[in-house]
């Protein structure tokens, strides 16, 4: 750990003397009014080389005459028909979720963003984030409020238009809990260099509680611990969570980020009474995109997660977890259809893998299993950049603990998703 903070420091202190001297000759001001969302891009140049991390404002607003507050937003839908094992409940319509964006620039380099999320209809009403931003230096800004854990790529970049799949990554939900944020502060920055950019993240937040092992799952199951509105409050231990993550990206090659999340999970005191150890949770996330010459995109994120799980709970709750997915879309039509100009045809597959369990059973040495295989084949049809139309085919099959004959799975579903 503090390893991994002298590093950040020291990277911070020599990319900062280095951006000092490879400012833009460009009007900044001028440049803000046009990109106007993130502050750390200067020039047109650098728009081209967005990360994952700029997601966050990396969205359509629109501003009514000199109101201060510009509006956004996306919803999505979709209908599914599925059966597990030949047994099946019909089909099934959906309102997967409708997201609200608010931002407003309070002063020069001074904004504030919120999303708010409606899912399910209003079964789950969440806010996921709200922050302040106080740019010093594009290599130091200060974040406070409620923050996106920035742990692998897809928890900050998960608008659902930016994507060609109905359903999200199962390592991106059910091992890093999806849009998993919380209450803290930090700070962030990037510098570019001619065709390169590199940027960190690094936040203090309240953290995981025990739900993450006593739960309706019967397993480690670090998503448990959302359903903790008062981590919005209060941490539930009182020992801070730290997010760390670094990205890098080259023009015509593609970015790679490496990110870090750790933290005590229990509640090892109580009004000074020791009741157990300081047990921790820590998970790692390595993510990567890049576009081929084909114009084919590759997209993917693996991530590996270690939970101190007590020796009185069974070997059915892992101490480790890994799992990732690769997704690859290419463009077969590109043209003026029905009068959208810049229409686009995609095929698209994803494959993905996780294993909620990683390790052997202590009295035979056999394979622990609890893990999960899916492929997804897809095409989705895009009038315009901020809007898809998406028909995908699940096929998943899940391995129970034992390592019987897997469950399947089956399906198909078609939706859409916008901004508006």
């Amino acid at each position: 750990m503090k390893t991994i903070l002298r590093l950040m420091v020291g990277l911070l202190v020599w990319t900062t003397s280095w951006a000092q001297t490879d400012t833009t000759k460009s009007n900044p001001a001028a440049f803000d009014q046009l990109f106007g969302r993130d502050t750390t891009l200067r020039t047109a140049k650098d728009v081209q080389l967005k990360l994952n991390m700029d997601a966050t404002y990396d969205r359509p607003f629109l501003s009514v005459g000199k109101s201060p507050v510009s509006v956004g937003g996306y919803l999505e839908a979709n209908t599914q028909y599925m059966q597990t094992d030949g047994v099946t409940e019909g089909l099934s319509f959906q309102m997967r979720r409708m997201t609200i964006f608010l931002a407003s620039t309070i002063n020069r380099r001074i904004k504030f963003l919120t999303e708010l999320e409606f899912e399910d209809g209003t079964k789950e009403i969440n806010i996921e984030f709200a922050a302040l931003d106080i740019e010093l230096n594009p290599m130091l800004n200060l974040r406070g409020g409620i923050i996106m854990n920035p742990i692998g790529s897809f928890n900050q970049n998960h608008d659902g238009p930016k994507w060609e799949f109905i359903d999200r990554p199962l390592s991106s939900t059910t091992i890093i809990p999806s849009t998993w944020s919380n209450v803290g502060f930090g700070i962030y920055g990037k510098v570019y260099r001619r065709n390169w950019v590199w940027a960190y993240e690094g936040y203090v937040t309240n953290g995981f509680d025990d739900r993450i092992i006593v739960n309706g799952e019967n397993r480690t199951w670090l998503p448990a611990t959302k359903a903790n509105e008062d981590r919005f409050e209060e941490s539930f231990n009182g020992v801070p969570m730290v997010t760390l993550k670094t990205a890098l990206k080259r023009r015509r090659v593609g970015e790679i980020g490496i990110s870090w999340m750790g933290g005590v999970f229990n509640k090892f005191q109580d009004d000074g009474l020791v009741l157990d150890k300081r047990r921790r949770v820590d998970v790692w996330a390595l993510d990567f995109n890049t576009v081929l010459p084909t114009k084919t995109v590759l997209n993917g994120e693996w991530c590996w997660a270690s939970v101190d799980v007590p020796t009185t709970f069974s070997q059915q709750f892992g101490r480790m977890q890994q799992g990732g997915w690769l997704d690859v879309v290419h463009p077969i039509v590109r043209r003026r259809v029905f009068g959208w100009n810049t229409a686009v045809l995609n095929l698209a597959l994803r494959v993905e893998r996780v294993d909620y369990n990683v390790g052997k059973f202590t009295e035979t040495s056999d394979p622990i299993f609890d893990e999960l295989w899916s492929v997804v084949p897809g095409i989705s049809f895009r009038p315009s950049p901020t809007t898809v139309i998406r028909a995908n085919y699940r096929y998943l099959w899940h391995t129970d603990l034992l390592g019987n004959p897997p469950a399947r799975t089956a399906g198909f579903q078609f939706g859409f998703s916008t901004y508006f």
